[in-house]
């Protein structure tokens, strides 16, 4: 696993520069093109033993896999769990993002998310219900020196500004297609 240290030896000041850089750089190009706010990510799959998949995304390189009870080698997290784990990496961003710019303490954040998937769906046994989760719940553990109210204002600055969060709350346009080789 990789471990994240900081470049210097203040933390909270390293990571206050970045913040202020990044909200500088992008709002100053947002203000000169509106467009440069528009992005497009991609990652690429391969599939690679029983079930797993290899996803490049820029220069970055990880496998999703499936539990030994859903055909996979457990040699990774699952797709739904990467899932979840977007939503709680996302929130993480956003709230050190808007807990910065507001001046809002932050001192530690953990955030747990979990979701309820009926598989009767995925195996084809009740094409009722929905394949993905049914529902999914999202809990903020912060620290900090600001009152409860705060957090609490903050959480919903968060929760309308992450685009992650964004995803699963609401419908968004998918397409697919699919080529032979």
């Amino acid at each position: 696993m990789t471990t994240l240290t900081p470049t210097s030896d203040d933390l909270a000041t390293e990571r206050a520069s970045r913040l202020d850089a990044a909200a500088s750089a992008w709002g100053a190009r947002i203000d000169a093109d509106r467009t440069a706010a528009h992005l497009t990510y991609r990652v690429r799959g391969t599939g690679e033993g029983a079930v797993a998949t290899r996803i490049r995304a820029g220069g970055h390189e990880f496998v999703i896999d499936e539990p030994a009870a859903l055909a996979g080698d457990d040699a990774a997290a699952s797709p739904v769990e990467y899932a979840l784990g977007a939503i709680a990496a996302c929130q993480v961003v956003v709230f050190r993002l808007y807990a910065h710019a507001l001046g809002i303490p932050l001192d530690h954040i953990e955030v747990t998310a979990e979701g309820d998937l009926d598989a009767a769906r995925l195996f084809g046994k009740d094409e009722t219900v929905r394949p993905g989760f049914s529902a999914v719940r999202v809990a903020i553990d912060v620290s900090g020196t600001a009152s409860a109210a705060d957090y609490e204002r903050l959480r919903e600055v968060v929760d309308a500004h992450c685009p992650v969060l964004d995803l699963f709350a609401n419908p968004t346009p998918v397409t697919t297609s699919v080529s032979v080789r």
